[in-house]
């Protein structure tokens, strides 16, 4: 095994124990084809073996486009958006949340440096092979595990990534516990997530469109919210079409 994965292990919350990495990437699920019931269409066909092939150059382009509008950041100004607002450096650990097929871990695997670590976790067996057939820094390690109760031990990375997931999560706000309890004090934290429009009836053209795809539609704010009460401070937001993006960091003394 690697060092990067043998790193990863001691970050590992213990008493847990990987059920192999045979496939190159450490497994916590096994024969667990998911951590849970898919919420709707769009969990599903991110379990297929089609989709993590189109992925990054048709999939996830093409819907960023619909939801965040025209003139919106690309997929790759995402990436540039998350390392920037996660002030990456060498030797920094970086942990990337429903990673897909490893777009956004493999440029955090650049930022951080050879001594730095960039851990990619998914629960999908597909997207997580699909990431590993792409050449990836020698920082970088993927983690197929549960994406709302994250298995790493407390106050282990330096900053959380999550764009395009927490909306498809059953429950969002224990992914936003587990986010809070595995940065260390001063962490940062980057989402990109589904926002509500304020006005009617755009308002319920978009809770409808979220309830057919199986998506829950955040409400503008709502986010910042739940990162205040999770002791996050920093907090912005920028909103694009039905989206937004939300950034935080944990004060380096306080824990939430």
């Amino acid at each position: 095994m690697p060092d990067h994965r043998e790193r990863l292990v001691g970050l590992l919350r213990p008493g847990t124990t990987p059920t192999g990495a045979a496939e190159g990437f450490l497994d916590l699920l096994g024969e667990i084809t998911q951590a849970g019931p898919p919420t709707g269409l769009a969990q599903r066909l991110m379990s297929t073996s089609a989709v993590p092939m189109i992925y990054e150059r048709y999939w996830r382009p093409v819907l960023g486009r619909v939801a965040k509008g025209l003139n919106c950041p690309s997929m790759a100004g995402e990436v540039r958006i998350a390392i920037e607002a996660l002030g990456l450096r060498p030797g920094q650990i970086s942990l990337d949340v429903a990673c897909g097929t490893g777009r956004f871990t493999r440029a955090f695997g650049e930022a951080v440096g050879p001594d730095g670590l960039s851990i990619g976790l998914d629960g999908s067996v597909t997207m997580l092979e699909k990431a590993l057939a792409e050449p990836n820094p020698a920082s970088v390690a993927y983690l197929r595990a549960d994406a709302v109760d994250l298995p790493l031990a407390d106050s282990t990375v330096d900053g959380v990534c999550c764009f395009a997931a927490l909306h498809m999560f059953a429950d969002p706000d224990a992914a936003l516990d587990s986010f809070a309890r595995v940065l260390k004090p001063g962490g940062s934290l980057v989402l990109l997530t589904s926002a509500r429009h304020s006005d009617q009836p755009m308002r319920l053209a978009d809770t409808f469109l979220g309830r057919l795809s199986g998506q829950r539609m955040f409400d503008r704010g709502e986010i910042s919210r739940k990162l205040f009460r999770r002791g996050f401070d920093h907090v912005e937001e920028r909103f694009s079409g039905v989206t937004q993006i939300v950034t935080g960091a944990l004060p380096v003394n306080i824990r939430p």
